[in-house]
């Protein structure tokens, strides 16, 4: 009875044993992949992209007179650019939109080949103020101001480009001399830049009012009516807020250029005013 008193208690306590080891070595493993979890955590956020660099961007595409092919084509290009650049990017043809509280929520708006008058009167008011309060526009090709091109018949939007579309090229090979090789949009692209698009000419220049980036050399092809000053992109302050024009992007081959595609995200980020630059006017071509 004695021994076999010892043998219970030994018995006892190798499973004694037995179970602390046990319980130690599921501790251990329970705790090894919640270890294991912040570690990959902090190695995660440590290698994680950062947040969205600050600002919002609505592509406004509305057509009421001719529409570009290569709207499409721009819409798509300028959301993938948001996303490799870390911006955010909604798009839309709905005038609706355009109300002091939706347009609150985006730094830039850009007018991506609109024509007609596309905005009414309370609508304008929203982003007249949106633009002069510190908001930005950015405006491709048929963006413009014309009859014929966008908001034909509202005087402010004139103002802002100091020049309205008239007419234009066939889709012509042409030399652009870039003006200004610090500013972003522009920085960056070959002194003479040769590409082949639709050429805008304007009823006049708006040299001197706006901050000319690049101009046409109109020896360089046929259809350029502006007496060989012939700005092409440009960009001005208004009130707080700034305009940046190109008239750059009338084919869908545009839209998968890389020097048109940096030339284009140069412009969002300084109408958006993520990036500076200088807007004083230089009353004589470079």
């Amino acid at each position: 009875m004695k021994t076999s008193g010892r043998n219970d208690t030994v018995a006892t306590r190798s499973r004694g044993a037995r179970s602390g080891a046990a319980t130690a070595s599921f501790r251990s493993k329970r705790l090894l992949p919640l270890g294991t979890l912040l570690l990959l955590c902090l190695v995660g956020c440590a290698s994680r992209p950062s947040s969205p660099a600050g600002f919002s961007a609505l592509v406004f595409s509305k057509t009421l007179m001719f529409r570009h092919a290569s709207i499409t084509n721009g819409i798509v290009a300028i959301k993938k650019l948001g996303l490799e650049n870390h911006f955010q990017v909604e798009a839309t043809e709905d005038s609706s939109w355009f109300t002091p509280a939706n347009l609150a929520k985006y730094k830039v708006v850009i007018f991506l080949s609109t024509s007609g008058d596309i905005l009414n009167d309370e609508q304008q008011t929203a982003f007249r103020e949106f633009i002069e309060r510190g908001g930005g526009l950015v405006a491709i090709h048929a963006g413009v101001a014309g009859d014929v091109a966008t908001e034909g018949g509202w005087p402010w939007y004139g103002e802002a480009f100091c020049a309205r579309f008239t007419n234009h090229s066939a889709i012509v090979q042409a030399t652009i001399d870039v003006e200004d090789l610090r500013n972003p949009s522009t920085a960056g692209l070959p002194k003479r830049w040769v590409r082949k698009d639709e050429w805008y000419n304007f009823i006049q220049s708006p040299r001197g009012k706006v901050r000319v980036l690049a101009s046409l050399d109109e020896s360089t092809y046929k259809g350029g009516t502006m007496h060989g000053d012939h700005p092409i992109v440009w960009g001005k302050k208004m009130g707080r807020g700034r305009v940046w024009y190109t008239a750059l992007g009338h084919t869908e081959a545009s839209f998968t250029e890389p020097l048109f595609l940096q030339h284009l995200l140069g412009g969002i980020r300084v109408a958006a005013g993520a990036k500076s630059a200088d807007f004083r006017p230089i009353p004589t071509p470079r």
